[in-house]
């Protein structure tokens, strides 16, 4: 499906790009909460391998999510959503929720992605590991944003407990 001009993703992680508008989402809290289990190939997804002998770890990889915190407040980027299926298919370890409402000065309709049942289960499962290049990644994208804004997202941010492994990407 096909979105007009003026609906947006409020991207949190590594949806997040410095061609949007900054935003804040109160009421939850940026965590590492769901995963995808990297035994299970998925025609059009991904698997991770370690890149010094090309194994692939019997692991759940660790992906951002956002949960309920009455008094917190995520930063985040609104970035433009042209076609909401293709970014529903490559997000499918979670649902697309509305937070238009919950935005201050929305720049139009707003959608943000929150853990599913089944990929929340999957992190809860373990063993459950972050891959080092996806942190990295969301790191940077929030420095690109200016050093108020990186200070902003490690407040709001607890990817803490959750082992860091060095993991090559493959795109199925």
């Amino acid at each position: 499906m096909t979105e007009g001009r003026n609906t947006y993703i409020f991207a949190y992680g590594s949806l997040a790009a410095d061609a949007g508008v900054v935003r804040r989402l109160p009421g939850h809290r940026r965590v590492l909460g769901v995963a995808m289990d990297n035994t299970v190939d998925l025609p059009g997804y991904k698997r991770y391998v370690d890149p010094r002998d090309g194994s692939r770890p019997a692991v759940m990889v660790a992906f951002g999510d956002l949960v309920p915190a009455p008094e917190g407040e995520v930063n985040g980027v609104c970035v433009p959503a042209p076609d909401l299926a293709a970014l529903d298919a490559r997000e499918r370890n979670y649902d697309r929720v509305d937070v238009t409402g919950r935005l201050e000065d929305p720049p139009g309709r707003v959608w943000a992605y929150v853990g599913s049942a089944a990929g929340r289960a999957r992190f809860a499962q373990g063993p459950t590991v972050v891959a080092r290049a996806y942190l990295e990644a969301v790191h940077a994208a929030f420095r690109r944003l200016g050093p108020a804004e990186h200070r902003a997202f490690l407040a709001s941010t607890d990817f803490g407990g959750v082992p860091v492994l060095a993991l090559e990407r493959i795109d199925l």
